[in-house]
C-alpha cells in the first residue's frame, strides 16, 4: 500500500507540474498579446503625437486658479474666512505664584505683575502677539488704542529667538 501511495503522490506532483507549465505557457501567450497591444497603442499614439500612457492634467476636475474668472470665486472664499471668530486678549502683565500663595488670596488682595505702569499692553490674537497699545476709557468701558503693530517679519524673528 505504501508503494501505491508513492505512485499517487508522483502522479499528483506530475499533474501539478503539468498544470503549472500549462498556466505559464498561457500567461506567456497573454503577456505576449498584451505586449503586442501596448506596442500597437504606442505606434498609433506616436502617429497622432500623443501617448495613451502619458499622464494628463486633471484640469476638468479642478478649477484653474490663474484665470480671471476663478478670482470671483476666490473673493467668495476670502469672504468666508472673514466670519471666523478669533480670541483677542489684552495682557497687562504676568507673574508666577506658588500654590500656597494662590490659596491665600482673598477679596482685596493685590497681585503684583511684571508690567510697568504706562508701559504698552500686549494685544494677542489666539495667543499670538500682533500689536501693542495703551489702555483708554470710552463711555465707562475699557479699550485699547493700538500704538504698534507687529509685522509678520518681526513675529518670525521672535519665534526664532
Amino acid at each position: 500500500m505504501a508503494e501505491n501511495q508513492t505512485e499517487d503522490d508522483q502522479i499528483t506532483e506530475d499533474d501539478w507540474a503539468a498544470a503549472m507549465m500549462e498556466q505559464a505557457a498561457s500567461e506567456s501567450g497573454s503577456a505576449d498579446a498584451e505586449a503586442a497591444q501596448v506596442a500597437a497603442d504606442l505606434a498609433a499614439a506616436a502617429a497622432e503625437g500623443e501617448s495613451p500612457y502619458q499622464a494628463k492634467p486633471a484640469s476638468h476636475l479642478f478649477p484653474d486658479f490663474g484665470t480671471p474668472g476663478a478670482r470671483s470665486g476666490t473673493m467668495n472664499d476670502f469672504d468666508m474666512i472673514l466670519d471666523i471668530p478669533v480670541q483677542i486678549t489684552v495682557e497687562l502683565g504676568r507673574t508666577k505664584l506658588s500654590i500656597r500663595n494662590l490659596l491665600q488670596l482673598a477679596h482685596g488682595s493685590v497681585v503684583e505683575l511684571d508690567g510697568l505702569a504706562g508701559e504698552p499692553m500686549d494685544v494677542l490674537v489666539n495667543g499670538t502677539l500682533i500689536a501693542q497699545g495703551e489702555v483708554v476709557v470710552v463711555n465707562d468701558k475699557f479699550g485699547i488704542r493700538l500704538t504698534d503693530i507687529i509685522t509678520p517679519a518681526e513675529r518670525m524673528r521672535k519665534i526664532r529667538s
